[in-house]
């Protein structure tokens, strides 16, 4: 990356060309003046040779410290920024636009787009100009993803994992189509439809078998986990500072995400209220490690649980020694959601607890398991219906 920096007042160029390490002297003074149009010029340069249209000599003609060249300095800073060049390479935009926003992107955020970069954009437009990219290659580029062998021995990727790839390529396109005056190739190109993903909640019962059986030390951490709805990385980072005994309220503020700690989403800070389940859980949980971590749950160490480590060695050696359906262990929360349904709390209270932003996906995901678990589905009308009308309780076949 090419840089403006400053040697004994003056401005100079510091940046990298066929490998090596190059600086040319402006021989101008570092005023802000000066240094706005040595910045437009800097973008010139970075353009030209990602282009591969940069001629050294012609770039920086004549004698630096000469006022000759001082002049050829504010003359090609003022010819014009790049802005309309047509020959941009994908690499090296990619690589602007990443640097350009990580920094409000969350860690795994980061990694998430910088593996997408390198496994999948890189490869396949590295070296294209970015106004040549036509939609037709970005539709071609999706069907051949389609192709590809995805994680846990799938077949191929995921809809929802190609979609995320091809929104980041989107998101850089249409930055550089907006910065640079090109048609967006993305334009109407929709998102492949995302299968509803099913959900296997366990019954009160299956949750009484698992709580009973489970190892005596894990035996809090699924009780907070059924009855809370707490997502995993939101359990893992639980800390003891959330924890409110007074008002019997959890605060969800962090989350452990890759190893790592980060704030949770805007709409799932919230406040979870205890059961008495919860709250006898975490006053025993505050016995074993209150004086040993931040951490509610946590290893010997005092850190934060692993949780691939904790689902290999504990959930499903469990579920198979009960004999029950291997579920993932994000089932614990739609079981939550299930159970507070089938108790008859508020809909709006419920999505609160699970830090939803609305009613909609809780009843869009669990209104099905409803009759199942109350046995009332409808009921209600046929006791209006019998209390106004004679109805004969028909004879089954």
């Amino acid at each position: 990356m090419a840089s403006l920096r400053t040697l004994k007042g003056h401005l100079v160029f510091d940046f990298r060309y066929q490998g090596k390490r190059h600086r040319e002297f402006t021989g101008l003074a570092d005023t802000p003046v000066n240094r706005r149009k040595m910045e437009k010029m800097l973008e010139k340069l970075e353009i030209e040779i990602a282009t591969g249209s940069f001629d050294y000599v012609r770039f920086f003609s004549g004698d630096n410290t000469s006022s000759n060249s001082r002049q050829n300095f504010v003359i090609a800073s003022q010819s014009g920024n790049g802005r309309n060049n047509t020959n941009l390479k994908f690499s090296w935009f990619a690589d602007v636009w990443f640097r350009e926003n990580e920094v409000s992107w969350k860690r795994s955020y980061r990694e998430t787009v910088k593996g997408i970069l390198d496994k999948h954009l890189l490869p396949a437009f590295g070296q294209k100009a970015m106004s040549t990219i036509q939609r037709e290659e970005l539709l071609a580029f999706r069907a051949a993803l389609a192709k590809q062998p995805g994680r846990k021995n799938r077949a191929s990727l995921s809809p929802a994992r190609i979609n995320t790839i091809m929104l980041i390529l989107s998101q850089c396109l249409n930055e550089a189509a907006d910065r640079y005056h090109f048609p967006s190739p993305c334009h109407r190109i929709k998102p492949l439809k995302v299968p509803k993903s099913d959900i296997h909640p366990f019954t009160l019962d299956e949750v009484r078998l698992i709580l009973n059986k489970v190892r005596p030390d894990y035996k809090n951490y699924y009780t907070v986990r059924f009855f809370t709805g707490m997502r995993t990385g939101e359990i893992d980072g639980l800390k003891w500072s959330c924890i409110d005994f007074e008002r019997r309220l959890i605060t969800v503020r962090t989350t452990i995400v890759r190893g790592d700690e980060e704030t949770t989403k805007t709409n799932s800070i919230r406040d979870i209220q205890m059961s008495e389940l919860v709250y006898q859980a975490l006053q025993s949980q505050q016995l074993s490690t209150a004086e040993v971590s931040e951490y509610v749950f946590c290893n010997l160490a005092g850190q934060p649980l692993n949780h691939n480590n904790v689902t290999k060695r504990v959930w499903y050696p469990l579920l198979r020694h009960l004999g029950l359906r291997i579920r993932c262990p994000y089932q614990t929360r739609h079981t939550a959601a299930t159970l507070w349904l089938a108790a008859g709390e508020n809909p709006e209270w419920i999505a609160r607890q699970l830090g939803h932003a609305n009613t909609e996906m809780l009843f869009t995901t669990y209104s099905r398991y409803i009759p199942n678990l109350t046995r009332r589905d409808g009921s209600a009308f046929e006791s209006m219906l019998a209390s106004h009308f004679e109805i004969k309780e028909s004879q089954s076949i």
